[in-house]
């Protein structure tokens, strides 16, 4: 799972534990560990939500200024399901 640059440190600093993701169909897995930094984040949950779920709240809490913000980093390539993703940073 990939962060873009502006969201790594406050995902390491346990900031950011949140990420909205759009994707054809899930591309991590609960339990899963992926690299950032020093560390890793391992996946608590994955769950299926649709755009209007993607509030202000949600945004901020995904280290984004708003939902317009998030959206335009949101989607990779051409998936339309919408995908709440929670994990932890664990550090070395």
């Amino acid at each position: 799972m990939q962060f873009t640059k502006r969201l790594r440190e406050p995902v390491m600093r346990g900031e950011v534990t949140c990420s909205v993701r759009i994707w054809q169909q899930p591309r991590v897995k609960v339990g899963g560990r992926y690299p950032l930094g020093p560390g890793h984040i391992e996946v608590t949950s994955i769950r299926q939500i649709t755009l209007q779920d993607v509030t202000p709240e949600l945004a901020r809490r995904s280290g984004f200024a708003g939902v317009v913000d998030l959206l335009k980093v949101a989607k990779h390539g051409p998936g339309e399901n919408v995908y709440l993703v929670e994990f932890e940073y664990r550090g070395p």
